[in-house]
């Protein structure tokens, strides 16, 4: 069971990621950003009442607060990384944050099986390979810094998220959106609004805001019922899930890496739901 809400959490980003990519190209990323931040805050709100989650710890409260923080300072590092027109080496790279939990998960206990440890490997190396690495025109310092420093946010922001899911899933994201949202308004008095985003773009947003926190809410779910860093390694198979729709619905052109990508994710989660 796990499992698959790990890999539901990695459809539901890689869905977000598209449609927010997509939005990104006409308004700025950061009011994108912003707006389906407090959207996700809304309808957090509305499934703690729903589920009657509502026991907040301080531990639940710091680590939703850190996660959400690291989160978000993981995402203008990547945005910042993806407008130096290096995509090809900061995706690759902050891809790789799913590495900082499932150390920590490790070296706090966890064990896995030779045969899941060879498929959480592929499924690394499938999701990176699927960003669409691209190094044959070098890198230069600053996308690699920047790159590097999306994978510390996101791969920080997955470690609290993985402790405050321990006693609380939903409350941890409520708190996660609660800290982002002061950076959201903040944002938005120093714009003086969402960067042109009208009622036209309330559907998408609302898609965007809603998938976003159901990803982390079923990732939360998984690692409180199944082991951390298996959880995050399948969660973190976004990238192909994001590609997949950039093929079907925008018909973009797939690379051979891409391919050889999509084989060894495959391959991985075989391993893993096998073993």
């Amino acid at each position: 069971m796990a499992s698959i809400l790990a890999l539901l959490s990695a459809v539901l980003w890689g869905s977000s990621d598209f449609e927010g990519g997509r939005l990104s190209k006409r308004y700025p990323a950061i009011s994108v950003l912003g707006s389906t931040q407090l959207i996700s805050l809304i309808f957090g709100f509305a499934l703690v009442i729903a589920v009657g989650e509502t026991e907040l710890t301080s531990k639940v409260f710091f680590a939703g607060a850190a996660a959400g923080l690291f989160g978000y300072l993981g995402l203008i590092c990547l945005y910042a990384g993806l407008s130096t027109g290096k995509m090809g080496v900061v995706s690759p790279i902050s891809s790789l944050s799913v590495l900082i939990p499932m150390s920590v998960a490790l070296i706090g206990g966890e064990t896995m099986s030779t045969l899941t440890a060879i498929g959480c490997a592929l499924a690394i190396i499938g999701g990176v390979l699927t960003s669409g690495p691209e190094f044959s025109k070098g890198i230069s310092l600053k996308p690699l810094l920047l790159a590097v420093g999306a994978a510390i946010g996101f791969g920080s922001a997955l470690t609290f998220l993985a402790i405050g899911a321990a006693e609380a899933p939903i409350l941890t994201m409520v708190c996660m959106r609660v800290a982002t949202a002061f950076v959201t308004i903040g944002i938005a008095i120093k714009k003086r609004g969402f960067g042109g985003l009208g009622k036209a773009n309330l559907p998408s947003l609302i898609f965007i805001g809603v998938a976003d926190f159901a990803a982390n809410a079923t990732l939360g779910l998984a690692v409180n019922i199944g082991p951390v860093a298996v959880s995050m390694v399948l969660g973190a198979l976004y990238p192909v899930f994001t590609v997949l729709l950039a093929f079907f619905i925008l018909h973009e052109r797939l690379h051979k890496a891409q391919y050889f990508g999509g084989i060894a994710a495959v391959a991985g989660v075989a391993l893993i739901s096998a073993f």
